[in-house]
């Protein structure tokens, strides 16, 4: 019986990787997928207010006398 992670003998199929190699490119490629799921799903920044512009959710409230 062959093994069916070696091509048979004098095939000219592409050389045999050790399972360290195809481990490292799988989680290579998870890695980057799981970056791109993550930069889809962060939502876009607040826009910056403009320069001497205050924003409304840093001022204080006025004080009750």
């Amino acid at each position: 019986m062959t093994d069916p992670i070696r091509p048979a003998p004098g095939s000219n199929g592409p050389a045999p990787t050790s399972r360290e190699e195809r481990l490292a490119a799988k989680l290579r490629e998870n890695l980057r997928r799981r970056k791109a799921q993550a930069r889809a799903q962060t939502p876009p920044a607040p826009p910056e207010p403009a320069p001497g512009e205050e924003s409304a959710a840093l001022s204080k409230p006025a004080p009750n006398s």
